[in-house]
């Protein structure tokens, strides 16, 4: 399945998600800090949802509530829920 998550609170303006078996095949960032979205895209790839999620949710980006790596777990969450 691959859909389009709008992010909301950062700098990035969307991830464009790619999942199969409850595995992320892709994950990439339009806009934001290019060297670290890349890097939490290479380290995701391969990875199964739940545990994408239990390692990126709740990473704050400095006096922000939320992070690009926290809005992918929000992505995936939804994902999950069945919400996209």
């Amino acid at each position: 399945m691959k859909f389009n998550y709008t992010t909301k609170g950062v700098c990035s303006r969307s991830i464009a998600i790619e999942i199969e078996n409850d595995v992320i095949l892709s994950a990439v960032y339009t806009g934001g800090c290019s060297g670290n979205t890349q890097g939490v895209s290479a380290l995701v790839k391969g990875m199964k949802v739940d545990e994408a999620i239990d390692r990126l949710a709740g990473i704050r980006c400095g006096f922000k509530s939320t992070s690009c790596p926290d809005q992918l777990a929000e992505a995936l969450k939804l994902y999950k829920a069945g919400n996209i």
